[in-house]
């Protein structure tokens, strides 16, 4: 089954260009990056830090670059870092922080992946020699393996008062910012005000196919940027890429909503299907994250079948479905993917498929 025949619900990183983005990409002035030279890259960088109220930006292949570049700039060796328990940079990064940084982690858990100040107080370390110097604090938003949930802003201010009121730098892991953007209606540069840097990913609901950038001020950009180039991140006709992220800032922004209506009418749907649970309730953005009941089988079963009926899904535990709304699959996925679910449950004889006695 070739990819155009596929409702691939694994994640909004699988969009690929539209022929719109396809043309800017290839009408691209181009230079050499590395030595500030591309227009592409030098516009991008410009309009995202406008866009988010920053001075600068720099542009980089990937979040997990972003992130690490921020944690790099932020703090020192034998620093410590406070995140969410489930944070794409604590669970995703491959401990980046660690490797690559010398620095610590200290996850807190979350509701959904959300942090409450009430969880945070108290971790702030002592000044002592015995222990590392907690530096920086990480947010995500929205929250991945909270479900695309979203960090109220209300709350989001009160714990970064708190954390400079601690002497904390703060970092937000935005990847998936503008999905927040859409769905409350509050400005980009809002979310990002409280952050010394900020991570924005283009190639996951935005649709571009490659890119992240971090967004700061000169100051740390210039830092940033240092760091960028011993992790081999200095790309050189990069305007290609830049394109078509500056394509998608133009014209996917707005259009996230659709990806929005998607995944609750794809929850309601998973919600009515038996040996599926699912509250549609709590499906804020473009994630749905559902549990398979134990008597049917496990995750990864129910995803290999579903895969039969060209709908692809992916299992994040060994009950938990994870489906992802984006770009490239619109209402009639939505209608095929519950189509195959109701078939799959109704076909596929419970416990005998899942090897349960």
């Amino acid at each position: 089954m070739s990819q155009d025949q596929l409702s691939d619900f694994r994640s909004d990183t699988v969009t690929r260009p539209t022929p719109a983005m396809r043309r800017a990409m290839a009408e691209a002035d181009v230079g050499d990056d590395v030595f500030g030279e591309d227009p592409m890259v030098n516009r991008l960088q410009e309009r995202i830090a406008e866009i988010l109220g920053k001075e600068a930006a720099l542009f980089v292949p990937s979040g997990t670059m972003s992130n690490v570049l921020a944690v790099r700039t932020l703090c020192q060796p034998g620093d410590e870092l406070i995140c969410e328990l489930n944070s794409h940079i604590y669970n995703y990064e491959q401990s980046g922080y660690a490797q690559l940084c010398g620095v610590a982690a200290r996850p807190v858990e979350g509701a959904r992946g959300i942090l409450r100040l009430e969880l945070l107080t108290g971790l702030i370390r002592p000044s002592n020699a015995h222990q590392p110097r907690t530096r920086l604090l990480c947010l995500e938003n929205t929250h991945n393996r909270g479900g695309g949930s979203i960090q109220p802003l209300d709350e989001l201010r009160r714990i970064c008062h708190w954390a400079r009121e601690n002497h904390l730098a703060l970092h937000l892991d935005g990847a998936r910012l503008f999905n927040a953007v859409v769905a409350t209606g509050i400005a980009a540069h809002r979310w990002a005000e409280p952050f010394d840097t900020v991570n924005i990913c283009f190639s996951k609901g935005l649709g571009a196919p490659v890119g992240s950038a971090i967004v700061a001020s000169r100051e740390l950009i210039a830092a940033a940027h240092r760091h960028r180039k011993v992790l081999g991140g200095g790309m050189r006709q990069a305007g290609i890429l830049a394109a078509a992220a500056l394509y998608a800032l133009e014209h996917h922004v707005d259009r996230l909503g659709e990806d929005h209506e998607n995944a609750r009418r794809l929850a309601e749907g998973i919600a009515s299907i038996p040996k599926l649970r699912l509250d549609p309730e709590i499906v804020e953005t473009n994630m749905v994250f559902f549990q398979v009941d134990p008597a049917w089988g496990s995750a990864d079963q129910f995803c290999q079948a579903l895969k039969q009926h060209g709908v692809l899904m992916m299992a994040t535990a060994r009950q938990r479905i994870r489906a992802v709304t984006h770009l490239d699959v619109g209402p009639r996925d939505v209608d095929r993917a519950l189509s195959a679910m109701q078939g799959v449950i109704r076909t596929m004889p419970p416990c005998s498929v899942a090897g349960v006695a």
